[in-house]
């Protein structure tokens, strides 16, 4: 396995990672023997969150009796106020069974509000770093699915690590992944499959380690044959090949006309749908086999897919000429099927 510095946190972490999210449809036993296995690979990063239901726990009962301290331990949490992501952190610690959290990120930030919060006096940002003074965290980072976010966090120091969207066809952060390195902020590929619709895990992470302003990919595994791949593929030597390359541009052209990058181009939506996450959502349930942790984030949104009137607003700001409507229609059938089950 390689090993590569996560910026200006100094710490040394496997090319590839662990993500937590697929573990929810399997046990804490099960995660155990992943754990086992990961340690056998040389993977020692693993990336969870609050939001994953039962990860946190999963993963602390897995990586007791002594496999802790064999792990980079990252989680995060969703809250932008002080006292919310103080809490989140201790809720963290005792799921985990764990004294510290190596990286705790501030998750999924997007809007102004989000922002001012989170880096103000009183938000969350305030807390991690007094939790970092209390020996509880040691690093902490930010994730993001829009380019505006991803500029954004690099105008804020204390941000060590930003998670982003990166993939053969997710390309749009590359600029800034370039500058994150310059300042050596330390650059986490989530999605490394797009969601699961990029079927080839080899040159799926060929075609994202090959990158040097990318410190590590963190793909979602539930089976200890994806950790082999994962951990073969990050284990090969050299830049990509012809073939491989031709096959990059074919999964791109395969995919560019029917994926959304989660640019956030097409809103503001004019009945209130967030646009990407109700794809995002659709991919939770037809990939990850995780259909009840779906259908509740989905239920959770004021509006859904099935609430589009056709203005046909969103596809006129579409950088992708994305057929949005069709694939909302797409969305709100995936989740009305999956009820009548």
């Amino acid at each position: 396995m390689k090993y590569r510095v996560l910026g200006k946190t100094g710490l040394q972490v496997s090319a590839v990672g662990f993500g937590g999210i697929p573990i929810q449809r399997i046990d804490a036993a099960g995660t155990r023997v992943l754990m086992e296995k990961l340690i056998e690979k040389g993977v020692n990063f693993i990336d969870t969150a609050r939001g994953y239901t039962v990860s946190e726990s999963y993963l602390g009962q897995a990586l007791s009796g002594g496999l802790r301290e064999k792990f980079i331990l990252a989680t995060k949490s969703m809250s932008r106020g002080y006292e919310d992501m103080a809490r989140d952190i201790e809720t963290s610690l005792q799921n985990l069974k764990t004294d510290h959290i190596d990286l705790y990120q501030i998750h999924n930030i997007k809007t102004d509000e989000d922002f001012e919060l989170a880096f103000s006096e009183h938000g969350a940002a305030a807390a991690i770093k007094d939790a970092m003074k209390a020996g509880k965290v040691r690093h902490l980072g930010a994730t993001a699915h829009s380019v505006e976010s991803f500029e954004r966090l690099l105008t804020y120091p204390e941000v060590e690590t930003i998670m982003f969207p990166y993939n053969i066809v997710e390309s749009q952060g590359e600029a800034l992944m370039h500058r994150a390195a310059e300042q050596n902020v330390g650059i986490i590929a989530m999605k490394p499959l797009a969601g699961g619709n990029i079927t080839d895990g080899t040159i799926a992470m060929r075609y994202i380690l090959q990158n040097p302003d990318c410190t590590l990919a963190i793909p979602g595994m539930a089976t200890v044959e994806e950790i082999e791949q994962n951990a073969a593929a990050a284990e090969m030597d050299g830049p990509l090949t012809k073939e491989e390359l031709d096959e990059c541009a074919a999964i791109r052209a395969e995919l560019s006309g029917n994926f959304c990058r989660r640019c956030g181009y097409c809103a503001p939506c004019t009945v209130g749908i967030d646009i990407p996450s109700m794809f995002l959502f659709e991919n939770y349930l037809k990939h990850y086999d995780l259909s009840n942790w779906a259908r509740s984030r989905y239920a959770s949104q004021k509006a859904k897919a099935d609430d589009c009137v056709g203005c046909g607003k969103c596809e006129e700001r579409c950088p992708y000429e994305l057929p949005i409507r069709e694939k909302l229609k797409s969305v709100a059938a995936a989740f009305e099927a999956d009820e009548n089950m």
